[in-house]
């Protein structure tokens, strides 16, 4: 699973990692959220470019997007044979560049925020699946989703699903769709190696949309953690033998 991740890398270093040959400045994403645009980076015309699309797949015959489940991630062990993947897991294939993500652990029954990250630092590039949605009126919508598999065991400990990640050295490999053919990326579509990446626990301010800020990366302690925790509500006794008016009258 993934629903919210992380771009911090300078422009200029993702350019220079994903070799695209568009030259976008953008500022760093410290949340970013289903439905909103992210860069994608395809092959077309035998070269690299950037571009931004909708983060949540809308497959080509869908007739209203309204009454469509939004698809932000598309499972690696059945992306072959569903309907809204497997003509893109042909032709077209992306890479979403990020430096990590989020994901949700119930920890006495409240949901705590983790921001996973490779250990070394570096950045990431996520497997990714993307179509173009053409309107009733000719409008096009590029939308992506992103690939996820079973989690390694370390990374078990926190959710069961992990975004794909494709190495540099393998980035060739996952976008070349010139043979329609997929024998070569089936091994790519694997949970990162034990140790590979790292966690550590954030605030639930997170949870909202509307903050994005580099203090959601930084680590929280159990303190903090157990004061973020919701509390629990009093419920109000009525006093044995009063009637629901005492004659004090109320504001509400």
């Amino acid at each position: 699973m993934c629903g919210r991740f992380v771009i911090t890398s300078a422009p200029a270093a993702l350019r220079q990692l994903f070799g695209y040959i568009e030259q976008p400045n953008f500022p760093p994403r410290y949340n970013v959220a289903p439905t909103q645009p992210i860069p994608v980076v395809l092959v077309e015309n035998g070269a690299r470019h950037f571009r931004l699309m909708r983060w949540g797949l809308l497959p080509s015959w869908v007739k209203d997007p309204k009454g469509f489940t939004l698809l932000i991630n598309a499972r690696s062990e059945t992306v072959l044979e569903k309907p809204a993947f497997k003509k893109a897991i042909r032709r077209r294939r992306g890479l979403i560049p990020a430096d990590g993500y989020y994901e949700w652990k119930s920890i006495d029954g409240r949901k705590q925020p983790f921001f996973i990250h490779r250990a070394d630092g570096t950045p990431l590039g996520f497997a990714a699946v993307f179509e173009t949605w053409i309107g009733p009126n000719g409008e096009e919508l590029d939308t992506v989703a992103i690939v996820t598999a079973a989690a390694s065991e370390d990374l078990a400990t926190l959710h069961d699903r992990v975004p794909v990640t494709i190495s540099p050295r393998d980035f060739e490999r996952w976008l070349d769709h010139r043979g329609d053919e997929i024998d070569a990326i089936l091994p790519l579509m694997t949970a990162p190696r034990i140790g590979e990446f790292a966690w550590h626990p954030v605030s639930t301010r997170v949870n909202r949309v509307a903050n994005d800020d580099e203090q959601l990366l930084l680590p929280i302690s159990a303190e903090e953690m157990e004061a973020e925790a919701p509390k629990p509500k009093k419920v109000a006794r009525k006093a044995a033998g009063t009637s629901a008016d005492d004659g004090q009258g109320s504001l509400f």
